[in-house]
């Protein structure tokens, strides 16, 4: 039995600053020989893509170098680029076609009439969870979809100078700018392709200048939109939070960088970045066809979806007033259930990462049997711990909540982790029947405890050990002080709360930790005693040569998953 009681501070949910825009970051100007920056694409490996529409150029910037190099030449008139699925896509306006970049070459999505008269000519675009694009036509007042086998249909018609669009997290929504009238719209997506229950989302009322351009979103759900001055900032409900004024006039803009916290901002000034307290969507992992091939790294598990493997993708989870919570589930195809059901946390020092980072890892335990659930949860620049935590223990009620239409065993549930992640399945695993550690992203009246939990690197201890150690030493630096928004002296009361080895008592379920041979293996020794002496389960496994992230990593991800398998199979 548990005998612990906090209080939590109000700090503890709040957004760093209380800001969307880091305002102790200046706006930055990227240098570079620009006519016309026109719609910028992250591709999640270290590289923006510009086009220059004037110039007809395509540039590749890596932010790590500080190198802008220019990518294609001759690339012709190209408006907007997004990267999704392993491919650049472009919005090849100056064809009247939307094609993709293999090597140098623009190869052609199938679907469309090039040569049609008056010319169909895109201007921006937004690829889809399944492969599918949505592109504006401003003269047609049009959005047109492409689906991956190459079927087209008009999927928005009627919207005046239609111009920038993007789609909302869960792929739900899709918001279109109106150029002159400066008006954003959203639809609502049926199914792909189809929209409904058309809505003035937005209006931009700053004068007589005409505005509404490109458009992104964050993670959370805010609309983003290039103005005639700004960048304008709107909550998922239309609500105006901020703006971003830029020296001239912009015109599109993309989330990037490793963390996915910077603001690319493109226009007549050229490039510019924004230092951000909110996070951007990654570009999805290639799950079929030849964009694997564009990606592939040698020592990386494949994404593919196998053919025996169900995905479904960004489902909502949990919600936390406007923000949804999304997860990705695989479960394999024509096996008997009920199932026990795996909820996957990526890592990521509790600051950045995305539950895309572990996808090769939740279909391999779809193809060993179980329904892998992979989460995304709150990081430290959008939410203050106990966030985190509580989106975590709220995927475990969504599946008992919905076991019956999922064809999950409510009896059978664990969890693994890695790193941050690997934390925080340990505090699942201790720390289930704390209130403060629940939230109220939903299904409340379903528990959190898990039956087994698996521990890949990630520290149980918080108020000991070398992430106590880091928080004392360098506290301006130390990844526990972010999150929790305290340094370890003031923050005693949210460390204990964040410490799963504080909480480990008789009736926490079996634990599994792994590690690579150059990852520490001996960690989490303090917990594995207390563990043994409860007469809890508990093994840890180390792997030859292995570093921190083996687990996500060839030739250790297929021991690992195996290890995985067999643990769950033997404990659920």
């Amino acid at each position: 039995m548990k005998l612990f009681s906090f209080t939590i501070p109000l700090l503890a949910t709040t957004a760093l600053c209380g800001s969307l825009v880091d305002r102790s970051s200046p706006l930055e100007k990227i240098p570079g020989d620009f006519e016309l920056a026109d719609g910028p694409a992250w591709d999640g490996r270290g590289q923006l893509y510009i086009p220059d529409v004037k110039a007809e150029k395509l540039y590749r910037y890596r932010p790590t170098k500080k190198e802008l190099t220019t990518l294609l030449p001759e690339a012709g008139r190209i408006s907007a680029t997004f990267f999704n699925h392993g491919r650049l896509y472009l919005s090849d306006n100056g064809n009247a076609r939307i094609s993709w970049l293999k090597g140098k070459d623009k190869i052609s999505l199938a679907g469309q009439d090039p040569e049609a008269k008056p010319p169909k000519r895109p201007n921006d675009l937004v690829v889809d969870q399944y492969g599918g694009v949505y592109y504006t036509l401003t003269r047609q007042a049009q959005v047109i979809y492409i689906s991956n086998n190459g079927e087209q249909n008009v999927a928005v018609t009627g919207i005046e100078t239609a111009n920038g669009i993007t789609l909302s997290p869960d792929g739900a929504t899709l918001y279109v700018a109106s150029y002159v009238p400066k008006k954003i719209w959203a639809y609502q997506i049926d199914a792909p392709g189809k929209t409904s229950n058309a809505r003035e989302f937005a209006v931009m009322d700053d004068g007589d200048a005409k505005g509404a351009d490109g458009m992104c979103i964050d993670r959370a759900g805010n609309v983003y939109c290039a103005g005639a001055t700004a960048i304008w900032i709107w909550s998922p409900s239309g609500k105006l939070m901020e703006k971003i004024e830029t020296p001239e006039r912009p015109i599109n803009c993309t989330f990037g960088d490793s963390d996915l916290r910077s603001l690319y901002i493109t226009g007549f000034g050229g490039l510019y970045r924004q230092r951000m307290n909110t996070y951007g969507l990654p570009a999805l992992p290639p799950t079929k066809g030849e964009a694997m091939t564009l990606t592939a790294l040698d020592n990386r598990p494949a994404t593919r979806i196998p053919e025996n493997v169900d995905a479904r993708f960004n489902l909502v989870f949990a919600e936390e007033g406007e923000r949804k919570l999304l997860a990705d589930l695989y479960t394999p195809m024509k096996v008997k259930g009920p199932l026990p059901g795996i909820v996957v946390v990526h890592g990521g020092g509790w600051k950045q990462g995305y539950k895309d980072k572990f996808q090769a890892l939740g279909l391999a335990l779809a193809e060993k049997g179980f329904a892998a659930l992979n989460i995304e949860y709150r990081l430290a620049h959008e939410a203050k711990f106990p966030a985190g935590i509580q989106d975590c223990n709220a995927a475990v009620r969504f599946l008992r909540a919905n076991a019956s239409s999922l064809n999950i065993d409510p009896e059978r549930i664990g969890a693994v982790g890695g790193s941050a992640g690997g934390h925080l399945v340990g505090l699942m695993a201790t720390g289930s029947d704390i209130g403060a550690l629940q939230g109220n992203g939903g299904h409340a009246k379903f528990s959190s405890r898990i039956q087994a939990a698996v521990v890949m690197a990630g520290p149980l201890e918080i108020t000991t050990g070398s992430v106590a150690e880091r928080s004392r030493l360098n506290p301006d630096k130390a990844n526990i002080n972010l999150w929790t928004g305290k340094d370890f002296e003031s923050g005693a009361e949210m460390y204990r709360l964040a410490d799963a080895h504080i909480k480990i008592s008789e009736d926490d379920p079996p634990i599994l930790f792994m590690a690579g041979e150059h990852d520490h293996p001996e960690r989490n020794e303090p917990s594995r005693e207390i563990l043994r002496a409860l007469n809890i389960y508990t093994d840890i496994i180390s792997y030859p040569d292995g570093k921190h992230g083996c687990w996500n990593q060839l030739p250790w991800f297929n021991d690992m998953v195996n290890d995985i398998a067999n643990f769950f199979n033997q404990r659920l």
